[in-house]
């Protein structure tokens, strides 16, 4: 599979080949529905936490007679029908971590960065630096390469100034090609790579294994 490159300005000047392993593999809904379940249930901290009426402090006396008083039975203070009293099946600290397989992971993103590639929502570009921090001035890259209001900007290694050009863009976010993952692909329409960036997903993508058996048989 080839992918157009382009300037910041907007012009295709050249093209990359890329994998078809990694760029133009089957969409499975399932796995990426996984995948991105396992990695936002990771993303919790689980640490919401209450107390039980055996936790809360208080005195456990009975608070007045059982009969005759003409009011509902009632046991201490810290009954969880009182106003400061436990909480009856509140939340307490848990793990919520789901393991996914590797393989599974590695999957989902080929089918992500694979429907992106069909859908046209992959732009390559020649190179992308910048001189000093421009908020400005990546806006208007983003323009001419018809970002919109989403995008997702990978690198290899994301300099300082790229870091401080981008932050302050709403629905944009700058993220070095080895940390790439389903959320982020999920959440922002347009995918701009770098070449370098573009060939090190590539590789990091892809099962050498599996690749390596599908050119054997082909």
């Amino acid at each position: 599979m080839e992918l157009p490159v382009y300037t910041v300005s907007g012009e295709v000047v050249d093209h990359i080949e890329v994998s078809d392993y990694v760029f133009g593999a089957t969409f499975n809904q399932a796995v990426v529905h996984q995948a991105l379940t396992a990695q936002l249930a990771n993303a919790r901290q689980g640490t919401a936490s209450t107390k039980t009426r055996g936790m809360v402090s208080g005195s456990s006396r009975k608070l007045y007679a059982q009969k005759h008083t003409g009011r509902a039975r009632a046991g201490d203070i810290k009954s969880p029908l009182r106003r400061g009293g436990g909480i009856v099946f509140g939340p307490h600290p848990r793990d919520y971590r789901q393991t996914l397989p590797k393989k599974m992971r590695r999957m989902a993103i080929r089918c992500l960065l694979s429907a992106k590639a069909r859908d046209g929502e992959i732009t390559t570009l020649q190179e992308l630096s910048l001189a000093e921090p421009k908020t400005k001035e990546m806006a208007r890259i983003l323009a001419a390469l018809g970002a919109g209001l989403s995008a997702l900007v990978v690198t290899t290694q994301p300099s300082e100034n790229l870091i401080k050009s981008t932050r302050n863009i709403a629905g944009v976010k700058l993220t070095p090609a080895r940390l790439l993952n389903v959320v982020d692909l999920l959440n922002h329409e347009k995918l701009i790579m770098t070449v370098d960036a573009a060939r090190e997903v590539d590789e990091l993508w892809a099962d050498k294994l599996a690749a390596g058996a599908g050119n054997a048989t082909a």
